[in-house]
């Protein structure tokens, strides 16, 4: 639950009861929050002063760049997660309790408004899941939004609410004037956000969508709406309105590298992030121009961000590939392609699987626990012992070593 994972061994509807769903919903807002946040307002609440070494970790977490504007970024964060998760829940209510009554229909609202945002992926449905909502347009729009919301994380959200009120100030209203005040980490993760959901549905529409067994049998408003949610939900959520036994070989590839790709910094989404996506993508353009410098909107992007894109990305790998590696050999009996599905459904803290989860070993699960709480930590450990590096004085000469 604290890593947002969403893969389970139990379901959760029916193994917990009341008060263990409040604990696990609890949970999840902890974790999609991040343990370090909380430590750190309740500090703030304390009157306790932060140390360098406790600012550090706290801007690691939080990707933000402002020493001085951390206790005001924070309270924000936490009033912009309160207000998203109200929002979401309450327009879940008007599905919600028809279907379930008035008590259920709130709580499971309140509960599956937290997991979205959260981007958990955990529901107290059962074993159908939200399978049953596959076709339902509030439900879908509702918690998309949410996904996503969470996923692009609490820097993009500040940013726009200064773009916005900069916007309103300005009249005549331009749309160039808003554009321009937002920040070149918001326009990146934005384009990127919303290429890669385009991009996503199209391709899973174009490969799925004669299949019988998932979407062939439905209207063309309908199986963009399941593409749509399919897209949005493999971006580390974890919610799943079909089944991927059922779907293509292709699409499960297609979902496996979206997973990879994940959400935004300082977010509640996990995966490599789209911004490290993005920037290895601007370097070998860069590269392929023959450019010294890699740049994005007339901004060179420093050395030391490239680096910490290598760093992140071999790191996410190397471990991808060890706990793949192990659990083949603790699964023998079991798909490859399920199993890498597994692995990097765990480590991206996605949640979502190929049934696959309640039938690993002992050995297997504890591996998939270990993806699981690596994926959540780790680039924030990786980027803080970059950051904790002593710089040296010496410089070496350069030599070249031909690659390819």
């Amino acid at each position: 639950m604290v890593c947002v994972t969403g893969l389970s061994v139990v379901p959760v509807a029916s193994v917990y009861n009341g008060l263990g769903q409040v604990i696990a919903m609890c949970l999840m807002q902890i974790g999609g929050l991040g343990l370090v946040t909380l430590i750190a307002i309740s500090t703030y609440l304390l009157r306790r002063r932060m140390n360098l070494s406790e600012q550090s970790l706290l801007q690691s977490a939080l990707s933000y760049d402002n020493n001085n504007d951390l206790r005001h970024y924070l309270f924000h964060a936490y009033k912009i997660t309160f207000i998203i998760e109200s929002l979401v829940a309450i327009v879940l209510l008007f599905d919600f309790i028809p279907r379930f009554g008035l008590w259920h229909g709130i709580f499971n609202a309140i509960f599956l408004a937290v997991s979205a945002f959260c981007n958990a992926g955990f529901d107290n449905f059962g074993d159908a899941s939200l399978k049953q909502f596959v076709l339902n347009p509030l439900v879908n729009v509702a918690i998309a939004a949410a996904i996503v919301s969470g996923g692009i994380g609490f820097a993009v959200w500040m940013d726009l609410k200064k773009a916005i009120k900069h916007f309103i100030k300005d009249k005549p209203y331009r749309f160039s004037a808003f554009s321009r005040s937002l920040s070149n980490q918001t326009r990146l993760v934005l384009a990127t956000t919303g290429i890669l959901l385009l991009l996503g549905t199209a391709l899973t529409w174009l490969i799925e969508f004669k299949n019988a067994k998932t979407i062939g049998h439905y209207t063309i408003f309908q199986q963009i709406m399941v593409c749509f949610f399919q897209s949005v939900t493999m971006r580390t959520a974890g919610f799943a309105t079909i089944s991927y036994l059922d779907t293509h070989s292709a699409t499960n590839i297609l979902y496996m590298i979206q997973m990879i790709i994940g959400g935004a910094p300082g977010g509640t989404a996990g995966g490599v992030k789209v911004t490290t996506v993005a920037i290895a993508f601007l370097l070998f353009k860069s590269e392929l121009a023959g450019q010294n410098e890699v740049t994005f909107r007339h901004r060179v992007i420093a050395n030391k961000v490239i680096k910490q894109t290598l760093t992140v990305l071999i790191f996410f790998f190397t471990i991808l590939i060890i706990g793949y590696l192990l659990l083949l050999e603790f699964e023998p009996n079991h798909d490859p392609l399920a199993l890498l599905f597994e692995a990097i459904s765990a480590i991206a803290t996605v949640g979502v699987s190929m049934d696959l989860t309640p039938k690993l070993s002992q050995a297997g699960r504890f591996v998939i626990m270990a993806l699981m709480f690596i994926g959540r930590v780790g680039p924030i450990t990786v980027l803080l012992s970059l950051l904790q590096k002593k710089e040296k004085d010496i410089r070496y000469a350069q030599t070249n070593i031909n690659v390819g």
